[in-house]
């Protein structure tokens, strides 16, 4: 397909509540073509935000556009929109074929597009060779597969994942990783959705972190890192004399523990900067010496970790 140059989702300030309980809090993001991670543990407002998204809600205050359009009872805006939703929900006596091609017709599709589309999206996610088997006879990860197909039919510009590698074995996970690369690389607008990161950290250059119904930080791990000043970061460093070491740097501003482990030592600092800094300085001045320098948790996972605390 020839991606629309306006496919992406556009939120504004967008807030969300249900009674007294606040789903989302002025939530503002664009998310454009390629692969972004919605990263956040269960009840973040992840799945609010998905179906507001998706035009099932409407926000209480803001605005989300979807390839340019409000997507709330706008039905030509779904064909922009391609969902795999969390929870399960096929037609169980019906082969997956059939299934499909109908939810394509729905979408405005004849016949003869419908049935050529339903097939080319189950040959896609690796169903070919199950086409006219009935869906309430797969496997959980074939009904994984099965739904992302439903998702893709239709050649939707924007795609939305939720929870999409629920259930899959490790082959099929490595097929979906290499599936939702691909959906980016042809300049689609993909989000997916995960509460676990080793999810999403895979696909997605870009992660949002979404808790208590906020944006905590957007951007890629080493951004994220950056954009946290007081973060805390394990370092290993690599020295044959490391009494010596640790005898220099325990005076160093921000470093919080130092421990010895074999070949050197690891110093926990919350000022990284200052910390590298006197690193180089005792490195230079040539009486000790100091091999390699490993951040241990300059990774997704321990910013994770440190934001949704």
């Amino acid at each position: 397909m020839t991606v629309p140059t306006n496919a992406g989702i556009q939120l504004d300030r967008v807030s969300k509540w249900y009674g007294e309980v606040m789903a989302l809090n002025e939530v503002s993001a664009e998310f454009g073509p390629g692969v972004t991670g919605l990263l956040g543990p269960n009840g973040a407002g992840k799945s609010t935000l998905i179906k507001m998204i998706c035009g099932m809600l409407r926000p209480n205050l803001g605005q989300i556009l979807v390839s340019g359009k409000t997507p709330f009872s706008r039905p030509g805006v779904m064909r922009d929109i391609g969902l795999c939703p969390e929870q399960d929900a096929v037609y169980p006596h019906t082969s997956a074929w059939s299934a499909l091609t109908y939810l394509t017709r729905l979408q405005g599709f004849g016949a003869k597009d419908a049935r050529t589309g339903a097939r080319r999206a189950l040959e896609r996610v690796g169903l070919e060779n199950d086409l006219g088997r009935s869906v309430g006879g797969y496997s959980k990860g074939m009904r994984q597969r099965f739904k992302l197909a439903q998702a893709l039919a239709h050649d939707p510009s924007v795609i939305v994942l939720d929870e999409p590698l629920n259930g899959l074995d490790p082959p099929g996970r490595r097929m979906f990783a290499d599936l939702i690369r691909a959906l980016g690389a042809e300049g689609r607008c993909v989000l997916v959705s995960s509460h676990i990161l080793h999810e999403v950290a895979p696909v997605a250059k870009r992660i949002v972190v979404l808790n208590f119904g906020r944006v905590l930080a957007d951007g890629t791990s080493r951004e994220l890192r950056r954009e946290l000043p007081e973060f805390p970061l394990t370092i290993r460093l690599d020295t044959p004399t490391p009494a010596r070491l640790a005898a220099q740097l325990v005076a160093v501003d921000g470093a919080r523990r130092i421990e010895h482990v074999a070949g050197g030592i690891e110093v926990l600092t919350i000022k990284p900067a200052e910390f590298f800094d006197a690193v180089t300085a005792i490195a230079t001045g040539g009486d000790i010496e100091i091999g390699a320098v490993t951040p241990m948790d300059e990774d997704l996972e321990a910013v994770f970790r440190y934001l949704t605390q």
